[in-house]
């Protein structure tokens, strides 16, 4: 194990300078949520349930744009080892033309038919009326952030994540002083409690594609050149299906089933204790899982590069190693963290801060526990199939490791325990973490087998 950290001098230098921006820039992102979590749980559990709810079709949008940006990531991450910005321009185009399009027609469908909507993930009629106007707003955001959220993926991808960092730091900003505002009704504004979130949501979004906007038509760095982008062609149209649409599917499927495990919840007896319950541990495991996230965007563009340049198999094969090394060690740090923070602040300060009720806390500390152990599993999944695998341009198979330990254990086992047998919330709470138990050795063993390094630039366009 300790033989997987020895590099060449530089190495974890410029792993440094790849993750700590995507580090911040994730840490932002999440802060953002978790700003929104804490002002509306201020209003009550019932709003901060209506809201978890809502958010479900919120994420799975956010999700897939997510993997059309991954998508993006593995062919812009080896068209710059190459040095070649006419293809990354065409790849951007390509990935607009999609993102466009469905963030469009998810927000029409969220607006028309907000009831029938929420009325999927519960049958519980106070939250579906609670989370009404909120669903109906909050889409149209994503409109927007999947734009920015696009082109700042681009400059991450190309050994540039400040930017990321930056642009999203400013959203997060307006989005916070303007829940205050508008959640709250201060400085003369109406208060418009759930709704208020929603129209703080959108706004900043608008704020962030603006900025996003402006620098794109400056930025000489990466120019962006508009005929390219607008037409980006067919051969690279072939090339993102055959490579990046794998990865959009792999998200849409894996977010639709993390999903479904709130669906789960949502028709629970305690259904308002659990979902309030893992609104507020959602948003911690997103902080605690911050670096996890950044380590792997950051393996994505290094082993992408490496690739790209034309590295040899065992070269490639041996930087990967390191890097999902360093992956399971930050994973045992943060879990190290989260045992010691559960018994001296989540339990007695943070979870009456959000007056959860006994149900509620009781539920939170079972998952606030699992979460923690798992983490070690979680982040090497997260650097080996979303870093490694992807960036080897093995995204058909990374899909299979992502997508199947959800529907086929977790989903199941959470409804057979939580629906049928009336199982007690430990173990409710401890179906969720069965994906981890089955991706990981199947990811691990794929790993191992090298067949994942393929240098897609140079057979493709």
């Amino acid at each position: 194990m300790l033989k997987s950290f020895r590099r060449e001098p530089g190495f974890y230098h410029r792993l440094f300078l790849l993750a700590l921006p995507m580090v911040l820039q994730n840490l932002i992102t999440t802060s953002l949520s978790f700003a929104d979590t804490f002002m509306v749980g201020l209003l009550g559990n019932a709003e901060m349930a209506a809201v978890t709810a809502a958010n479900v079709p919120i994420f799975i949008m956010q999700i897939v744009v997510f993997g059309f940006q991954s998508g993006l990531a593995i062919l812009v991450s080896q068209y710059w080892g190459r040095g070649d910005v006419d293809n990354i321009n065409r790849c951007l185009g390509v990935a607009l033309y999609a993102v466009t399009g469905f963030t469009s027609l998810v927000a029409l469908t969220m607006f028309l038919f907000p009831a029938q909507v929420l009325g999927l993930i519960t049958p519980n009629q106070d939250l579906i009326d609670l989370g009404l106007s909120y669903i109906q707003i909050v889409g149209f955001s994503y409109i927007f952030t999947g734009i920015s959220s696009l082109y700042a993926g681009v400059h991450r991808s190309t050994e540039y994540p400040f930017f990321g960092t930056v642009l999203f730091t400013i959203s997060m900003c307006t989005n916070t002083f303007l829940n205050y505002v508008l959640i709250f009704g201060k400085f003369g504004a109406p208060a418009m409690g759930v709704t208020g979130a929603a129209a703080a949501t959108l706004a900043s979004r608008v704020v962030e594609f603006v900025v996003a906007l402006l620098y794109a038509l400056i930025n000489r760095r990466l120019p962006l050149q508009a005929g390219l982008v607008l037409r980006p062609g067919r051969r690279t149209l072939r090339s993102f299906m055959r490579y990046s649409l794998p990865v959009v599917c792999n998200e849409t499927l894996w977010s639709m089933g993390l999903s479904m495990l709130t669906v789960i919840m949502g028709h629970m007896a305690n259904s308002q204790d659990m979902l309030a319950a893992y609104a507020l541990i959602g948003n911690i495991d997103k902080l605690s899982t911050v670096v996890c996230f950044g380590l792997a965007a950051a393996a994505a563009v290094i082993v992408g590069k490496e690739i790209g340049e034309g590295g040899t198999a065992d070269h490639v094969y041996s930087v990967s190693r390191t890097l999902l090394a360093c992956s399971v060690l930050v994973g045992c740090i943060v879990t190290a963290v989260l045992l010691v923070l559960r018994p001296t602040f989540f339990q007695p300060v943070l979870f009456p801060l959000f007056d959860l009720s006994e149900g509620a806390a009781y539920a939170a500390g079972c998952m606030s526990l699992l979460y923690a152990l798992a983490m070690p599993l979680r982040a090497f999944d997260v650097t080996n199939i979303t870093g490694v695998l992807r960036a080897g341009g093995d995204s058909r198979v990374a899909a299979f490791i992502d997508v199947c330990p959800v529907w086929v254990a977790a989903i199941p086992l959470m409804a057979l325990a939580a629906l049928v047998l009336d199982a007690p919330v430990f173990v409710v709470c401890l179906t969720m973490q069965a994906e981890q138990a089955v991706k990981c050795p199947i990811g691990y063993l794929r790993f191992r087998s090298r067949r994942w390094i393929n240098d897609i630039t140079r057979t493709e366009i």
